[in-house]
């Protein structure tokens, strides 16, 4: 009778272990079942940042954001896939693997040219679709943040920097900051006088990257004004065209 009764319970026994997942008691195993916390809503991942959940009364369904982008919480849009740097993950720190197209080493998002020594150039990949964007003069991509910043804030190494460059004549933009209009207003690209010739300047864009400028004929560079003016409105440069033999026929064969 004893043996009848185990063999009947045996099964039993078997079908129990078999429903039980390994594992199931190992408390490093990584199985996660979401809860919604609301009936209703999109919620992220508590270890995975391009994923969540999408709860309808009560039902959940696991979603990934594209290659690239992660799981907003706090976005009001309807689509809360963001990029990266508007995001803080915490401890959101896995990601899906990569899906690499061509310089996209991920399907969205904004990212570095692959030459580490060219910093002014990046990519905003879309779909794994690449459209290559340039900083303005002077500034290095930061992919923190996905904009143009400057170069020390950048802090890219191998990168080449204009913040010393010379020109051919010795100029050097100057180091004391940002310059000041007469309105006391911050100017974005300076210029300032050549310190021999009143006709010509120096231009500072974004006040690190030196270039040079020349006035028209029968003009001089006004400090002041920024800009190139009448001769007579510029001390020092009233007779400019007048002391310069080979200015003065320039101006001469333009007044003919």
């Amino acid at each position: 009778m004893g043996r009848l009764r185990l063999a009947l319970l045996l099964p039993c026994v078997l079908a129990f272990v078999a429903a039980v997942p390994a594992g199931a008691d190992d408390e490093s195993d990584d199985y996660f079942e979401f809860t919604c916390p609301k009936p209703d809503g999109q919620f992220p991942d508590p270890y995975q940042c391009d994923r969540y959940y999408e709860c309808d009364e009560g039902r959940v369904t696991e979603r990934l954001c594209p290659d690239g982008l992660v799981f907003n919480p706090d976005s009001k849009l309807v689509n809360k896939c963001d990029q990266v740097f508007n995001v803080p993950c915490h401890e959101r720190k896995e990601l899906q693997p990569p899906k690499p197209v061509g310089v996209c080493p991920r399907q969205n998002g904004f990212f570095p040219h692959p030459d580490p020594s060219i910093c002014n150039i990046f990519y905003n990949c879309i779909h794994g679709r690449e459209l290559e964007m340039t900083c303005v003069a002077g500034l290095h991509f930061y992919q923190p943040t996905g904009t143009c910043v400057w170069p020390d804030m950048a802090n890219r190494q191998g990168c080449g920097s204009n913040a010393n460059k010379k020109l051919s004549d010795g100029f050097q933009c100057p180091k004391d900051g940002p310059k000041a209009d007469k309105n006391g207003q911050t100017v974005t690209h300076p210029n300032y006088p050549h310190p021999d010739d009143c006709q010509q300047f120096y231009i500072c864009l974004n006040g690190i990257e030196p270039r040079k400028g020349t006035c028209e004929e029968g003009t001089v560079y006004n400090e002041d004004l920024q800009r190139c003016d009448e001769p007579e409105n510029v001390p020092g440069c009233e007779d400019w065209y007048s002391s310069d033999p080979a200015a003065a026929a320039a101006a001469a064969g333009d007044a003919v």
